[in-house]
């Protein structure tokens, strides 16, 4: 039997929604497609999903009764990947069906837990290595592109962090970032173009690079590098955040 496409926004409440769907109609072999990725079938049946906040809302309320698992379903939605919705869906339908979320010899749920340990630690390692810069308007800014969407999941380590000072972060990869007002958090859509960063920040910028270069070299044993070592834990492509590394 061919499947039958689905095809949603590529919201997390769209995807919720086309899962719903699929539960609604009894749909026994339901592919869902996120919409930029859909391509065209003459053959194949399809079905464009309208995010429904309510039927998304029924179906997260179902999977809260499992707090850990639920949280892989989101973590793993984070990471982008095309396959996601396939190993979204059929982890969703054995679990509900089960009882167990913790089956880890079903594929589905497997792959789950494995992508939420990589988007985990690519969550870890940006609230490691983002740098803020000041700006003329005393605006704290940072850069980043981060393999998987990983900007849902930091906000409130850094809203903690730097309660007395306002920021964005800007993920240049998604064109999206996360301010903060000093209230409240809310992401917000841009069209940045980080070469024109530099004219906008604070004339003192440049002395803290400068510092906090001249202060990395001096505290270096250059008889104890240990360069393999060191990019285990710093990885390369994490060196573009760093003020040590790669001064904007």
């Amino acid at each position: 039997m061919q499947a039958q496409k689905l095809i949603y926004d590529g919201s997390f409440e769209g995807l919720l929604t086309a899962i719903f769907v699929v539960y609604e109609e009894r749909i026994p072999n339901a592919e869902i497609v996120e919409e930029r990725f859909y391509e065209p079938d003459f053959f194949a049946e399809t079905n464009h999903i309208y995010t429904d906040e309510t039927k998304a809302a029924r179906v997260w309320d179902k999977l809260k009764q499992f707090p850990q698992f639920s949280a892989t379903v989101y973590r793993s939605f984070l990471t982008e990947l095309r396959e996601k919705e396939w190993y979204i869906l059929k982890a969703i339908q054995y679990v509900l069906k089960t009882k167990n979320d913790k089956d880890y010899g079903h594929p589905a749920v497997l792959k789950l837990a494995q992508w939420t340990k990589q988007i985990g630690r690519e969550k870890h390692r940006m609230e490691a290595f983002v740098r803020f810069k000041r700006t003329k308007d005393d605006l704290y800014i940072a850069l980043v592109a981060p393999d998987f969407n990983v900007l849902p999941l930091i906000a409130k380590h850094f809203k903690n962090r730097y309660a007395d000072q306002q920021f964005v972060i800007v993920d240049h990869k998604r064109n999206y970032g996360i301010y903060y007002d000093l209230k409240s958090i809310s992401f917000v859509t841009l069209d940045f173009d980080a070469n024109n960063l530099k004219d906008g920040l604070h004339e003192e910028e440049q002395y803290y690079d400068e510092m906090w270069q001249d202060y990395f070299i001096s505290t270096g044993i250059k008889s104890r590098i240990n360069k393999k070592l060191h990019q285990q834990h710093v990885p390369k492509r994490y060196w573009k955040y760093l003020n040590e590394k790669n001064p904007l």
